[in-house]
């Protein structure tokens, strides 16, 4: 491979080059105690940190940059950290999902402004990790991901503990009356014992898994545990071989294509990943030129087995994968439904990077022959109530019946309201109601929160259900459980099909039929229609008004519309 000279090098416009501007950036640099030697005519490699000291999945990220700067350093190049946007799922409000485009804007902008030849991108929370892609993506220099890692395992007397899937679960126990206030504290502080994401497969495991898949990390680098010395070693890896990668020019863009996607799909679904990847996904395709539409997460769903047997699906939790073999291994055992030859930034394809996988745990990743579920980890429904599509993750059910069913729906306008109204002991709803929250998608929310597991109602908690069917324009957690059904588009907010439906109304779902219908007549509908008003926006300035105005739909990614594309941007002038 043809590699670039020094006086190609991108950042040889700052620092190369006999003029005045280039002098204040050269004395600038001498200022900050860098001799010319430190960077003349090597790779200047940008490390995008999304540490901060409010996000817990990055509590690792100051050292793991020192140790992609020791990885720079080794192989020649001169690393310069700059810190991004911190996404921290657990605590801001009212969803990171508000943010991520932002994010997204300021990784794009970071690279393009900086005299930098290439990038690491630290990042794993939920959605830092399509931001920093996504921007990545647009700005289109040698990038590579470097993945945050999943904590340890929880544990409360004598059982594992997962994020998010077991906090569900023993919430309800605690508002039916099962555990005590004392159970409740002793698993608050026995729940999250390291840094690192969240270690059920979750959003965040779900997307930096499919960022492996698709060929932007280092084989094997999604699955180690933020506590692992294996993570620091592969911090290190990443900065030697970015060097290389700039040398080489092997951009995101000369990776990435239509079969890369689909591994990312196939994997997503190998795995029982998250409904959010859906969104995630379409929205990084359309960055790299790839016309992704939900439907192909439906095509490749009706063939793909999920064979990771874990929660929020399954029973065990990443740290007992990445001991299992880890994504490695998982791929090696679906990989004639994947694109083998589609290449990485390992300079391997995706079939060398997993050649010699080896799987020492059937029961965690199980075998072709015995999967935790045949097909449809995630499912794509249409009909009258979701005209341009909602998903749902049926082998997170926990009761077939569920999964075609027609049922009167109790709706609730607004999560105020809900929160108001769900445990009124005189509440109208029973267990084949079906629960509808309105006014929770990208516009409504705003920023689509995950507030798509609606609670079971405490009359019915208390009745031993625990499981019903609920409808939303909202996303929910990966490591959420239940017949949930999201992403419902158009949204409410715009004028949509849910912002119709009246208390009583009769749905229908059929997951086997992809569909999803509102049982009301063309008429009555017309009726409602044309006395619906639109809710006002809930942003006048700032931030929230911009992400109002140019936010696509769930299915379309939630982009800005603006930002959608690859249509290259021109350099900075340098004066």
């Amino acid at each position: 491979m043809q590699r670039k000279r020094p006086e190609e090098l991108r950042s040889h416009r700052w620092y190369g080059v006999p003029t005045l501007r280039a002098f204040g950036h050269r004395s600038r640099s001498a200022q900050m105690g860098y001799a010319r030697e430190d960077y003349a005519g090597k790779p200047v490699i940008a490390i995008v940190n999304t540490w901060s000291e409010i996000n817990p999945c990055h509590g690792h990220f100051r050292q793991r940059a020192e140790e992609v700067k020791r990885g720079v350093w080794q192989a020649g190049g001169f690393p310069v950290e700059l810190p991004a946007m911190s996404l921290s799922e657990p605590f801001q409000k009212p969803s990171t999902m508000l943010y991520r485009n932002f994010l997204a804007m300021e990784t794009e902008e970071l690279l393009r402004s900086h005299p930098v030849d290439g990038v690491v991108l630290m990042g794993g929370c939920d959605k830092t990790t399509p931001a920093l892609v996504m921007g990545a993506l647009s700005m289109n220099l040698p990038a590579i991901f470097m993945p945050a890692g999943p904590m340890l395992r929880g544990h409360w007397r004598g059982e594992s503990l997962g994020s998010g899937s077991d906090t569900w679960k023993y919430w309800d126990e605690l508002r039916s009356g099962r555990i005590s206030e004392q159970d409740w504290e002793e698993i608050e502080n026995g729940i999250a014992r390291s840094p690192g994401h969240c270690m059920t497969m979750g959003t965040a495991s779900t997307m930096t898994s499919a960022v492996e898949a698709m060929g932007l990390c280092l084989p094997g680098a999604a699955s180690i545990p933020a506590a692992d010395a294996g993570h620091a070693r592969m911090a290190v890896a990443c900065g030697r071989r970015i060097v290389d990668m700039v040398w080489q020019d092997v951009t995101p863009r000369s990776v990435l294509d239509a079969r890369s996607f689909d591994n990312a799909i196939t994997t997503v679904l190998a795995l029982g990943g998250s409904t959010n990847a859906v969104i995630h996904l379409v929205a990084m395709a359309r960055r790299a030129g790839v016309a992704l539409t939900v439907d192909r997460f439906d095509e490749l769903a009706r063939r793909t087995p999920v064979l990771a047997d874990l929660r929020p699906a399954g029973r065990f939790l990443m740290e007992d994968f990445y001991y299992a073999g880890g994504l490695r291994a998982l791929l090696s055992r679906v990989a004639d439904l994947l694109h083998l030859d589609a290449e990485t930034v390992a300079g391997l394809t995706l079939g060398e990077a997993i050649e010699g996988a080896v799987c020492v745990n059937d029961e965690v990743i199980r075998p072709r022959d015995n999967p935790l579920v045949t097909r449809d980890g995630l499912a794509v429904l249409r009909g009258s109530l979701a005209p341009d599509g909602a998903v749902i993750k049926p082998a997170a059910a926990a009761e077939a019946r569920l999964l075609r069913h027609t049922g009167r729906a109790v709706v609730f306008d607004t999560r105020a309201d809900m929160a108001a109204r769900i445990d009124d002991p005189a509440l109208d709803v029973d267990a084949d109601s079906v629960l509808v929250l309105r006014n929770a998608g990208p516009q409504g929310a705003p920023g689509m929160p995950e507030w798509g597991q609606l609670p079971i109602p405490k009359k019915l908690l208390d009745a031993g259900v625990r499981d019903m069917l609920r409808i939303s324009d909202a996303r929910m957690s990966g490591t959420s459980y239940g017949a949930c059904v999201l992403h419902v588009a158009p949204e409410s907010h715009v004028g949509g099909p849910l912002a119709l439906v009246r208390d009583g109304d009769l749905i229908a779902i059929d997951i086997e039929a992809r569909r999803l219908d509102l049982l009301v007549s063309e008429e009555e509908l017309a009726e409602r229609r044309a006395a619906w008003q639109r809710p006002a926006a809930h942003y006048q300035r700032g931030w929230g008004k911009l992400f109002i105005e140019h936010v696509t739909q769930a299915n379309e990614g939630c982009d800005f519309d603006f930002l959608a594309g690859d249509e290259p941007t021109r350099e900075p002038d340098i004066f």
